[in-house]
Formats: C-alpha cells, structure tokens, sequence
C-alpha cells in the first residue's frame, strides 16, 4: 500500500499513521524525519539541506523532490509506504506521481483525516509541556495528576507560544490555503481518494480507515 497521508496540525494523522504502519507493515515517512536524517548522514544532500535550513529558509521543492526519492527506493518501502507531510503543492504531486512511475509504482490511496478549525483550536490550544522533561499533557485527554505540574518532576506546566489558540487559528488557515489545491488533485480520482473524520473515536477511525486500505488492497 503506497498512501499519501494528509489533515491539518491537531486532526489526529500522526496517530492513525502510527497505527496505519503497524497494520500494514509499511514505514511512515514524514518529511520532518527525512530532513533530520539527512543532515545527521551529512552527505552531501544533507549539506544541502543544512545550509538552507540554519538560514531559516524553506527547502526547496527539487532538493525535497530529491529527498524522497532517495527514500523511496529504499528496501524498507517495498511493500509499500505512508508519506506524511508531502506532496504539499500541486507541483509537488505531480512530481511525485512521475517519480513513482519511474519507479514502476503509484499512489494507491490518498488518506485526508480532516478537523474543522474550532476542534483543532480547542485540541491544541488544550497542549502543555513541561519546560524540564519535555513530557507533553492535554487537558481533554491526558491530564496531569497535579492540576498545572509535571508528573515526572513536578515542575509548572507551559503554553507554547505555537499553541495559542491565536497562533492555531493561523496556522489552520495557512494549511487550507496551501493544501485545499493538493487535496483537489487527489481528489478528482474518487477510487483513489478517502476522507475521514478525525473528531471521531481514535479506534472507530482506524477501523473505517483499514477497511477502506483492505478494499483497496484487495482489489
């Protein structure tokens, strides 16, 4: 199963891959991981992306095209692959689809676990951290047991600045606005394309998910 993975931050994607990947056997490949990797290889695509990145800069769509190339045609992704965080333009898609096809693969299915802005804004804006472990709480779903401190160390828990419902607000915007094209490319292909709910119970999204990945599958 080769699937794309899309949703907006707080939609609930990184948990369904998580599962998704342990399912199905298959690697879940995000981009934040892949330019990780390639600068601690520091060869030199990892240069590359070291350089624009210390400059605060965005990586361009050639050398990100070049990154998961590189990772595709890895033994890991034989039996398939889900690619979280690309393709986040059209022209990224469309790369993407003439890569794999160079490959000799496609795109079975194009998986959007999508979040009105007001779930998403409550979802995040409920996040706080412990500035000294690092341990993140949420007040909805994973509580600390001392209102307002750390189980690990009892420190005073933190908002994030990214987490203001301000900033959420913002950032939701922009993910329409960037990905609504994408999400429009993948989904003229009906048979290709599925949408689910990430507001849901997380076990009843999973369920509709493999099921649809199973049908897919199957034929």
């Amino acid at each position: 199963m080769n699937i794309i993975l899309m949703g907006p931050p707080g939609a609930g994607k990184g948990t369904q891959a998580k599962r998704i990947a342990q399912i199905f056997k298959i690697p879940h490949i995000s981009t934040g991981d892949m330019l990780r990797e390639a600068v601690a290889a520091g060869n030199d695509l990892g240069l590359k992306v070291k350089e624009i990145m210390d400059k605060g800069l965005l990586v361009p769509d050639d050398l990100m095209i070049d990154l998961v190339r590189e990772r595709l045609s890895r033994e890991d992704t034989r039996n398939g692959f889900i690619l979280d965080g690309f393709p986040r333009t059209v022209e990224q898609a469309a790369a993407l689809d003439e890569m794999l096809e160079d490959l000799g693969r496609k795109i079975d299915v194009a998986l959007l676990v999508n979040a009105d802005e007001e779930e998403v804004v409550k979802r995040i804006s409920s996040r706080r951290v412990c500035p000294e472990c690092g341990k993140v709480y949420n007040l909805l779903t994973i509580r600390p047991k001392v209102e307002g401190r750390c189980d690990n160390d009892g420190a005073e828990l933190i908002q994030r600045d990214d987490d203001m419902p301000e900033t959420v607000r913002a950032r939701y915007r922009v993910y329409l606005e960037k990905t609504e094209p994408v999400i429009q490319y993948y989904s003229s292909n009906k048979s290709q394309f599925l949408e689910v709910d990430g507001t849901g119970e997380i076990d009843v999204v999973t369920d509709k998910i493999v099921e649809h990945l199973e049908s897919t599958r199957n034929g």
